[in-house]
């Protein structure tokens, strides 16, 4: 592939390659730089990655029968969310390609996203403050905007996508995207799809549909169905709450130390696609619910059913990418050898399935939707070799005994190489020499070679062709016939087996969507299979899930955590009840509160994703939506310090809120001053205790000792504590939760622990010791008004830590005050003796007057 002018400058220069150039008009060049075919997908990466967008062009017709330049058209314009190139895609996730537009006086959003490798082209139209959640959990590769004045046009700032692609407004007009999306089905209506009366939605589909036309026009025609999806059956988890839970990232970044990482034992593309889809949206669908748990329960029943299954789907390859290249025409032979195998695999799946016989099983649904697809296997397996060549080109793609015609030219060619290879036996007996050979160069074709020493001999019938260092290099009419006859057959064997090749894709493409349809039965059942082996290999039990609001685990545990600890896990119970909802717990630093509170939370989100659970037992009354807020974090791009991105998101959750979420605190108010944070932190409980749309299941940690109060005073909310003990001087924590609460953090001999110098660790004990014993001295409960629903006054100033610093020096003595009056400079000797007795004098009454011996 070649770049010409500036692209050729910009090319060199991001992919480091040489920069040519040639003559073009006197005094003018013109830059040239290019990269080989083979090297293509990985250069595509590295502009990519550079920020480009890039056209490729390719060349049409026959140069041997096209007068002048053949005909070129770009095919295709390669763009972050619309690569197809295998080596570029992550496998584990799916690269998608989106387009969101806001109508702020509805507060409404369109949201449409497209998987160009798998086919999955769904729309929504959705809260316009639901948009940033959902593009953080789509993750596109690329997001299309209206090309606007408003710079927010998308409601997302730059850094939220990958790569964002201004489009014209124009594009994302509601009545034209609608005409738009109905040429493409061919219907009369949106109906069928569920967005007819969506114009948001309709209006982002539309979009996508354009920009694909623009760019990928063969990825066209397996865009063959679209999905209208609302949020009302799905848990949307607010990106707080993601990070929070370390969801699809572990603390430190990527995978390690991520729920998604700990759940991922899928064998397939397919499959590991589907769990990052489930986790992002856990269900509130109780009955699909109670049949993922159902499937999970009937794989981890048996081991060695599971075991055998997982391995079969270990030979299934990435189904839906393999069948949508050979639909979009870029598929190499490898591909359909890999999708017959994957396709043969199925029929093993169904075997190891063979116990699935009632309709009411768990897997009989998922058995229905696995077709073995006989024909396109057989058809495969007839016409491509079990171990082709990487591309189209190399000959022997297709199988021996499939073509006829194929068989035909390609004996010819055999046939003469065969004559060849005899010719040169033949020519050497017919001439006497002995050291005559026959040769074949790609630029100089076929040859017979003669030495210097032999030149005499050669016969008259040989037309000389080349000159070489030792001889001359010859040919005859019976060897150029034979050259002709190979190049033809080759040439026209070429010609034949590329258009099998390109007729057996588009058989494959006939049948994409029932394959797609397997792919995603093959995508669940391997899920499934995961989440079995999972609860397998890490003790995880079956949940309840009914519709209450109450929330009891047994002997629950962190899922990710317990994986990471040397030591066994200390398992905790749980109970928030409609009854008594909230858990104020206290506790001492590094005791375990935030696991304690974190695990909690993912035992729900596995429990509504289908997963068993870490615990002995567990009941899960459906939760609407989780809520978190932990961690001091700031935003210095807004101008937000810590304690202000803490109170957004707290107020977040008092407004998204409701008597079905489950609600994790972790220590509010902490980013200001000790007052100020009790009172808001006592506010909040307040609020969600009494608030008639509130009342949800809470869970808030703190180390504000006061509110223990507030478990003693609200009926409906009880203390716990995570337990320690000090042991000569240590404290040694426990990992129980326990009803009550605690009054000790325990954060000095954290600090201690931590390596803080010995002398800030004593003078922190000091001032703690002092702070405590005038806190001892407030009046009990003086801080908190009368009533469990409103807060008074505060019991004076915080306390002034100036107030604990060492005491100031005593007042100076008369003593002290004359000597700094004197001028010792200006004073006789006689003068200086007198005033010395003087001073001793004053000393002497000091003394006696306070009692003490002269000395």
């Amino acid at each position: 592939y070649e770049t010409f002018g500036e692209d050729a400058v910009t090319v060199a220069r991001d992919l480091e390659i040489v920069l040519t150039s040639k003559e073009r008009g006197k005094g003018h060049r013109l830059p040239l730089a290019g990269v080989p075919i083979a090297s293509l997908e990985a250069n595509l990466a590295k502009l990519l990655a550079k920020g480009h967008r890039v056209a490729i062009c390719e060349q049409f017709g026959d140069p041997r029968t096209t007068k002048g330049i053949l005909e070129r058209d770009i095919v295709r314009v390669v763009t972050p969310g619309t690569i197809l190139e295998p080596d570029l895609l992550p496998g584990s996730a799916n690269n998608f390609l989106a387009a969101a537009l806001l109508d702020r006086e509805a507060g409404l959003a369109g949201l449409a996203y497209i998987d160009i490798t798998t086919s999955e082209f769904v729309t929504l139209q959705i809260a316009a403050e639901d948009l940033p959640a959902e593009l953080r959990r789509l993750a596109p590769a690329e997001l299309l905007v209206p090309n606007t004045t408003d710079d927010d046009a998308s409601g997302l700032s730059p850094s939220d996508a990958t790569s964002q692609t201004p489009l014209n407004p124009d594009l994302f007009e509601a009545i034209d995207a609608r005409r738009r999306l109905l040429d493409h089905f061919g219907t009369v209506t949106l109906d069928a799809y569920g967005c007819e009366r969506l114009p948001l939605a309709t209006a982002a589909a539309g979009a996508v549909l354009a920009y694909l036309q623009e760019t990928q026009r063969g990825a066209l025609a397996q865009v063959q169905s679209l999905t209208t999806q609302t949020l009302d059956r799905v848990m949307r988890l607010d990106p707080g709450t993601v990070r929070t839970l370390e969801i699809f990232e572990g603390t430190a970044g990527g995978r390690v130390g991520s729920l998604l990482a700990l759940l991922d034992l899928t064998q397939t593309p397919m499959g590991a696609r589907l769990l990052r889809s489930w986790i992002g949206q856990p269900l509130l669908d109780i009955d699909e619910i109670r049949r993922r748990h159902d499937g999970v329960e009937w794989l981890l029943e048996s081991g060695v059913r599971r075991t055998r299954l997982r391995a079969t789907l270990d030979r299934v390859p990435d189904l839906e990418r393999l069948v949508n290249r050979a639909r979009s025409g870029v598929a190499y032979p490898r591909d359909l050898a890999a999708l017959r195998r994957g396709l043969e695999a199925l029929s093993d799946l169904r075997s190891d399935l063979y116990e699935v016989g009632s309709e009411d099983h768990p897997f009989a649904e998922t058995l229905s939707s696995i077709d073995p697809h006989t024909e396109i296997v057989d058809l495969l397996r007839r016409a491509i070799a079990d171990d082709p060549p990487a591309t189209l080109g190399d000959g022997d793609v297709v199988r021996p005994g499939f073509s006829d015609e194929l068989d035909h030219y390609r004996a010819t060619s055999r046939d003469a190489r065969d004559a060849i290879a005899r010719m040169e036996a033949d020519e050497r007996r017919a001439t006497g020499i002995s050291s005559l050979k026959v040769g074949y160069s790609r630029v100089f074709g076929y040859y017979i070679e003669v030495t210097r020493s032999h030149l005499a001999r050669v016969p008259e019938d040989y037309i000389r062709k080349q000159t070489v260092s030792n001889g001359e290099r010859f040919f005859t009419t019976a060897l150029k016939e034979l050259e002709e006859r190979i190049a033809n057959a080759q040439e026209r064997a070429a010609e034949l087996e590329s258009a099998i090749f390109r007729q057996l894709c588009r058989q494959v493409g006939d049948e994409g969507e029932a394959i797609l349809a397997s792919a995603r039965a093959v995508a669940r059942l391997d899920l499934l299979a995961a989440f079995a082996e999972v609860a397998s290999r890490h003790r995880h039990v079956r949940p309840q899930i009914d519709e209450t609001h109450d929330l009891e685990i047994t002997g629950g545990r962190h899922p990710v955590v317990e994986g990471y600890l040397e030591e066994p896990f200390v398992p905790n119970d749980t109970r928030l009840t409609g009854d008594v909802p909230i858990g104020i717990i206290t506790g001492p630093n590094m005791a375990g509160k935030s696991t304690y509170l974190r695990q909690v939370a993912l035992i729900v989100l596995l429990a509504q994703i289908g997963a068993f659970v870490p615990a002995q037992s567990a009941r899960v009354g459906l939760v609407d939506r989780i809520f978190t807020r932990a961690g001091l974090q700031d935003d210095i791009l807004t101008g937000r310090s810590t304690f202000m991105v803490e109170m957004t998101e707290t107020a977040f959750i008092l407004n998204q809120a409701t008597a079905g979420s489950l609600i994790v605190l972790d220590e509010i108010g902490r980013g200001t001053s000790t007052y100020d944070g009790l009172a808001i932190a006592w506010a909040v409980i307040e609020h969600i205790h009494n608030h008639p749309r509130l009342g949800a299941r809470t869970l808030f940690a703190t180390h504000y000792h006061e509110l223990i109060e507030l478990g003693e005073s609200l009926p409906r909310a009880a203390n716990y504590h995570v337990a320690a003990s000090e042991e000569e001087g240590r404290v040694v924590f426990l990992r129980r939760v326990l009803p009550g609460g605690v009054d000790r953090s325990y954060g000095v001999h954290v600090a201690q622990l931590a390596g803080l110098p010995r002398d800030v660790i004593g003078r922190a004990r000091e001032v703690l010791t002092r702070l405590e014993e005038g806190a001892d001295r407030r009046p009990k409960g003086g801080i908190i008004a009368a009533g469990p629903s409103k807060l008074s006054s505060l019991d004076g100033q915080q306390p002034a830590l100036f107030s604990l610093a060492p005491p100031p020096p005593p007042e100076p003595s008369p003593v002290e005050e004359e000597l700094r009056r004197l001028a010792p400079d200006q004073m006789t000797p006689l003068e200086a003796l007198a005033k010395l007795y003087d001073l001793q004098g004053m000393a002497r009454q000091k003394d006696a007057d306070a009692g003490d011996s002269p000395r």
